[in-house]
């Protein structure tokens, strides 16, 4: 891997500096939404990350429950952008930045527990060589505490090299 791919981003070192735990993935996903209000919403937690693939889960709970008393459709697009934001931050290199561009779901069935959302790259971008810009297309499976797959999303970020 050359160079540019393995310059991180501030978010990726500060999960890497905490402790590979349930407390140090609270403290770390208790920033994020300080940093980004609105994920707060799903009350988030980030269990792991790493390059090309992130995975986040969020509780059932009275605030992002539907008519039907199931996970919102949209509570959950936001936990998938939880999850893709999360892994772009952890895959996209300080020479570049990234900003979504589109998310086309699928609302598979009902969810009717707490969710489980990864993001995951099949195959990681020669960042180097992206200089006019890059669409990338991040998948995000959100399943249920049974492993049933409730909701896919795939959202596509623009990636282009940072200003100088």
């Amino acid at each position: 891997m050359n160079a540019v791919a393995n310059t991180t981003g501030a978010t990726y070192r500060a999960w890497s500096k905490l402790p590979n735990n349930t407390i140090g993935s609270t403290v770390f996903s208790i920033g994020m939404c300080l940093r980004v209000p609105y994920f707060a919403s799903v009350l988030p937690r980030v269990v792991a990350l790493e390059s090309g693939r992130c995975e986040v889960t969020a509780p059932k709970w009275f605030g992002i429950r539907n008519h039907l008393g199931t996970f919102h459709a949209i509570a959950a697009c936001n936990l998938a952008e939880v999850a893709m934001g999360m892994l772009a931050e952890a895959t996209v290199p300080t020479s570049h930045r990234w900003i979504p561009k589109s998310m086309n779901v699928q609302y598979l069935t009902k969810a009717t527990t707490s969710l489980r959302a990864v993001a995951q790259l099949d195959e990681i971008p020669d960042f180097e060589s992206v200089t006019d810009g890059l669409e990338l297309v991040v998948p995000v499976s959100i399943r249920d505490t049974a492993g049933i797959e409730v909701v896919h999303a795939d959202i596509t970020i623009w990636v282009s090299a940072a200003s100088r």
